[in-house]
């Protein structure tokens, strides 16, 4: 199999149909919050390859992929199974969507867009800097990580999925307020980019992440 060989250290839950894979950092592995890994394994030895987006601040001794479960998948329900010590493949890093630590941001997410969002903010926290994380969804993922980040000082703001006038408004509000993120699949961050616009700002000036 192609990549490098990782162990997987643990699996959790995180929200309904979400979990949080932590696997251990290879040599040489560096990779910032925003960036994203192609990840492959064999199931029923046939080998599957999906690409995933970082959801740690750091790479450390390990690093973390938040994973939405498609009950009808056929490799995010046998992640979701694992209970640690098994082995994955791995390459990367890839993206140009990083964050360096360098500015206030404002994360956008929708789905499993939550996964990197709250990791930038975490980073831009650690960093010293200002953190806002506007997220869709109606059954909210990594709400422990957020209630730290607002018990830290950040804005967080909950969008149920079908609200999207709250979403435009949210965006509107807190575009400003940083560098702009988003992370989500094609038609959420689609919608984005017209709130952007819409709200008078610059879509090709935020870093997008389109999940497909």
């Amino acid at each position: 199999m192609e990549g490098t060989p990782v162990t997987v250290e643990s699996v959790s839950e995180v929200g309904p149909d979400t979990v949080a894979i932590a696997l251990e950092t290879p040599d040489g592995f560096d990779a910032q919050p925003g960036q994203f890994v192609l990840l492959r394994a064999a199931p029923d030895d046939e080998v599957l390859s999906r690409h995933y987006t970082l959801s740690s601040p750091s790479v450390g001794e390990t690093f973390e992929l938040t994973v939405g479960v498609d009950p009808d998948g056929d490799l995010s329900p046998w992640l979701a199974e694992l209970e640690g010590g098994e082995t994955v493949h791995i390459e990367g890093p890839f993206g140009r969507i990083a964050y360096d630590g360098e500015d206030d941001i404002v994360a956008v997410a929708g789905g499993p867009g939550i996964g990197p969002s709250v990791a930038v903010a975490e980073a831009a926290h650690d960093a010293g800097h200002d953190a806002v994380v506007i997220y869709q969804a109606d059954e909210p993922a990594h709400t422990d990580r957020l209630e730290a980040l607002t018990d830290a000082g950040a804005t967080v703001v909950f969008v149920d999925q079908d609200a999207d006038d709250d979403l435009a408004d949210a965006i509107a509000t807190h575009r400003e307020a940083g560098q702009l993120y988003a992370f989500g699949f094609d038609g959420f961050v689609t919608f984005v980019a017209d709130a952007i616009e819409d709200a008078g700002g610059d879509s090709d000036e935020a870093l997008i992440e389109n999940f497909g």
